[in-house]
């Protein structure tokens, strides 16, 4: 009887382009990527993270290089992705995971400002990443893209509109992109974290997490940054061929729980 499994459940040799790679889960993501053997570009406009997240990966024995990437910059998205490709020989995969938050309610001065930030890195980026990149993702014959959404993008939350609608752009970008790049072999996918421990959420005290872990979240706990990278990987590799255009909740059960 013939093997049934004939796709690859490895990244080795792939080349992949991580943005908000100095921290949290795209710190994360590149640990795991190179630990599955992907040439690993670690972007962030922290040149200190970025530094330190490619000695950690070379440390452990992986291959990883660093830029310094502001995502709001458009002529220097083009110019770090043509060089990625460059020191690679090509790119095989997009993570866009950069992002941040700004609590600030509608009403408040300065709200328009802080909109225009959020659409630019959360939103506008994406597009202009995927642009930059998508030459390179042809020739691949078989590229990913993955989105970091949120589950602000499945729902809302008080005093965080540019967010909750910038996600949700991220939500309906990767589904308009899903039906239009196939026809290269490339699949367009994003992941929807919920409450996870990163920079974005070290601000909320401990005791506050609790309460809203143990009254929202199934697990009663905040995941970690880890568990979000292992879902991104899984839509990266050349097995999940198949898998295209879906928004994956990581989130414990959050989105799907009743008050």
């Amino acid at each position: 009887m013939p093997r049934l499994s004939r796709l690859s459940r490895s990244i080795a040799g792939k080349s992949a382009l991580i943005t908000g790679a100095a921290s949290g889960m795209g710190r994360a993501t590149a640990h795991l990527f190179a630990d599955e053997g992907a040439k690993v570009a670690v972007t962030d406009v922290n040149a200190e993270g970025v530094e330190r997240v490619v000695e950690e990966i070379r440390a452990s024995g992986g291959t990883a290089h660093g830029w310094v990437l502001n995502v709001a910059d458009k002529d220097q998205i083009q110019s770090v992705v043509s060089s990625i490709a460059d020191t690679f020989g090509g790119l095989d995969i997009l993570i866009n995971n950069a992002g941040f938050s700004h609590h600030m309610s509608v009403e408040d001065d300065g709200f328009e400002e802080n909109w225009q930030r959020h659409m630019d890195v959360l939103l506008t980026a994406h597009v202009r990443l995927v642009r930059a990149a998508l030459p390179h993702l042809k020739v691949s014959g078989e590229g990913r893209i993955v989105n970091i959404a949120s589950t602000e993008g499945l729902g809302a939350t008080p005093e965080i509109a540019p967010y909750t609608s910038a996600k949700h752009g991220v939500i309906g970008l990767t589904r308009s992109l899903a039906v239009e790049l196939p026809k290269y072999g490339i699949t367009v996918n994003c992941i929807c974290p919920g409450a996870i421990h990163t920079g974005i959420t070290a601000l909320i005290k401990d005791e506050h997490k609790e309460i809203f872990s143990r009254r929202r979240i199934p697990l009663r706990r905040y995941g970690e940054p880890e568990e979000v990278a292992h879902a991104t990987l899984s839509l990266v590799l050349p097995a999940a061929s198949y898998i295209n255009g879906v928004a994956l909740p990581v989130d414990a059960g959050l989105t799907i729980k009743n008050a």
